[in-house]
């Protein structure tokens, strides 16, 4: 059994009342065995606009919570606050417009325990509104699961994830304020845990739900995420690369882009190939763009009804 005997759930927040069906959720969840569990919550916003709701939930909900405002308009603050309040060697985190299965942090825990991993990814399974496109709902655009490369993980988001905070790669370490508006601060946080030497493991039954509002249902809301995506990657990629290396790394970004907007006219005739292809393209399009320097477009601290995908 490991160590530490308590987990905090951690919420970063802003302007989100949907907040309350997750802290539900969090009341509703089956106790791993052994251990005790607490809640932080992180409000990014300018005032704390959050104190009230969250309050009055404590209360009604018998949870223990602890309200941090941390200002402003800055996902990265709110999620160094989390860690900051933090008292358990097990972190875990979920937004503030999802719902945890009643299972979810026992299979993170069984899973963490069974791997000794550092970090513990879960699957975010999607709802989506009968006025949602067509090819969106058949395709499950807005689905999250991790990405394997040779057979790892070797990158994460903080939507679905358990940290195990007394590893030597996660010891101290926050996420980058200067992402903390573009998006990507969670990527480069698991890239950089992963390089120091951290291992990510999946538990493919630790779901989380999100219902995809009206403002997420559409393709550029995915165009622009997919770009951010590529962005972040690019960035990430091409730090500390210089010369031949860099313009190879852009010719190989090119080409990939270039592969997918060809098989997206090739598979034209299907709405979900066709729209899978171009929105890959267009991530390959932002790598390019990372790798060269362009500025990474703004995605969080915007008004929560403009679409972003997360708290602040």
């Amino acid at each position: 059994m490991m160590a530490g005997r308590s987990i905090d759930i951690c919420i970063c927040t802003f302007r989100r009342p949907e907040l309350a069906d997750t802290l539900r959720s969090i009341a509703a969840l089956e106790k791993p065995a052994g251990f005790e569990i607490g809640v932080v919550v992180a409000d990014n916003d300018d005032e704390p606009t959050a104190r009230p709701q969250v309050k009055a939930l404590a209360q009604e909900l018998k949870l223990p919570i602890r309200y941090r405002h941390a200002p402003a308009r800055n996902i990265s603050i709110a999620r160094n606050a989390c860690l900051d309040a933090s008292v358990s060697d097990l972190v875990a985190f979920i937004d503030d417009d999802e719902t945890a299965s009643p299972g979810w942090l026992v299979e993170l825990v069984a899973t963490a325990e069974a791997t000794g991993a550092t970090a513990v990814l879960g699957p975010v399974r999607a709802t989506y509104r009968q006025d949602a496109p067509d090819w969106m709902r058949k395709g499950d655009f807005h689905s999250t699961l991790p990405v394997w490369v040779r057979g790892e993980i070797r990158t994460g988001y903080t939507c679905n994830v358990l940290l195990r905070m007394t590893e030597e790669s996660l010891r101290n370490r926050r996420f980058s304020l200067a992402r903390g508006q573009t998006g990507g601060e969670d990527t480069e946080f698991f890239d950089h845990m992963v390089k120091a030497g951290g291992r990510i493991a999946f538990a493919p039954r630790a779901f989380v739900d999100e219902v995809v509002p009206r403002s997420r249902a559409a393709f550029d809301w995915l165009r622009r995420r997919r770009f951010r995506f590529g962005q972040t990657h690019g960035h990430l990629i091409g730090r500390n690369t210089g010369g031949v290396r860099r313009i190879s790394q852009v010719g190989l970004a090119s080409a990939k882009a270039a592969y997918c907007f060809g098989m997206a006219l090739l598979t034209a005739i299907s709405p979900v190939r066709r729209n899978r292809s171009v929105l890959r393209g267009i991530m390959h399009v932002g790598v390019v763009s990372g790798l060269v320097g362009v500025r990474e477009i703004r995605q969080y601290g915007l008004n929560p009804q403009k679409g972003e995908k997360r708290a602040a």
